[in-house]
């Protein structure tokens, strides 16, 4: 009965991650174009339905090689210029076209408390020059972010057929790094994405499942790494957010449309399962810890006893709750 709610809470995030997944379905093999988004570039003859073979002579990678960075690296082999030749099978004939560069500065997502978000950018935006400098591809934004350690950036930005300025200053962001821990880099706020939505098909409800349970674990196992890194002093404590900061942030992802909302709902339903499963008095993890006790020992720990572990907990949960709240107010 203690462990249900955390059980229950790990079972609504599965449920929730399998459902946005088998909604978006998976994407189609062999690659083809779904749907132009609106982009700055002229001349662009590619079409949807245009199933993607070579870009600039190089040949389109299988989308599965996601993992090992086939893709990324493709897109990394490719001239950073906003329009790009294709060569694509169109009803059956291969043909030439004209294209934007897979990865433009177009702005997909925007986290929350960023410097882009608390400028007021918008999902869609493509960000045309930076300092002065026309970009083209979504890797010269990074680069010169990533190198500005800290300091105000000039952007031109293109939103709807106009042209905005902007200023902004990125800000250090502790990140999970591939060989496991934590990196910090200069970041905006701002994640990219393909200037085209790729052809999908649909997903089995088994494989989505499978998914969101490969999901919630992540969660899981970036949350206890950032905890830890946090206490030994590896990244900022100002990771740690407490009811204020976790309104805003539901705030932002509801503003970015009902899908990111419903993910984030299903984040914060994981991470409250794990909370209440940490091994602390007066948290479902402490009861069981209390039942664990009992089942070697054969006898219940004495009331004395739980009243110190239970005062103790108390306290500790809320001290915690405490430097969250401090968090909010405080942290930039």
């Amino acid at each position: 009965t203690v462990a249900a709610g955390p059980l229950f809470n790990f079972i609504l995030s599965i449920l929730v991650f399998g459902a946005i997944i088998m909604s978006q379905g998976k994407v189609a093999e062999p690659l083809a174009v779904g749907e132009l988004k609106p982009l700055p570039v002229e001349g662009i003859t590619l079409q949807p339905g245009d199933e993607l073979v070579r870009i600039e002579g190089l040949v389109m990678p299988e989308w599965d090689r996601q993992e090992d960075n086939g893709f990324s690296d493709f897109v990394d082999a490719l001239p950073q210029q906003a329009l790009l030749d294709y060569e694509v099978r169109r009803n059956g004939e291969l043909v030439s076209a004209k294209g934007p560069h897979p990865m433009p500065p177009l702005v997909v997502q925007l986290s929350p408390k960023s410097a882009a978000f608390d400028i007021d950018m918008k999902q869609g935006d493509v960000i045309v020059a930076i300092e002065g400098e026309p970009i083209a591809a979504f890797n010269e934004l990074k680069d010169v972010v990533e190198g500005s350690n800290g300091r105000p950036l000039d952007l031109k930005v293109w939103r709807e057929g106009e042209i905005l300025d902007f200023v902004l200053s990125p800000r250090r962001v502790d990140e999970p790094s591939d060989e496991g821990g934590f990196e910090t880099n200069w970041r905006i706020g701002i994640a990219g994405g393909l200037a085209f939505d790729l052809a999908t098909e649909r997903k089995g409800p088994f494989a989505a499942l499978g998914d969101g349970v490969t999901q919630t674990w992540a969660v899981i196992t970036s949350s206890l790494d950032g905890l830890y890194h946090m206490i030994t002093g590896a990244i900022s404590s100002c990771n740690m957010s407490g009811p204020i900061g976790i309104a805003e942030v539901s705030g932002a992802m509801a503003s970015q449309g009902i899908d990111s909302f419903i993910w984030f709902i299903a984040v914060l339903s994981t991470a409250v399962g794990l909370l209440n499963l940490f091994p602390i008095p007066v948290l479902d993890g402490g009861h069981l810890m209390f039942y664990a006790y009992e089942a070697v020992s054969g006898r219940p720990p004495s009331d004395r006893f739980l009243r110190v572990l239970m005062t103790a907990g108390l306290v500790l949960v809320l001290s915690v709750m405490l430097f969250a709240l401090f968090n909010d107010i405080f942290c930039p």
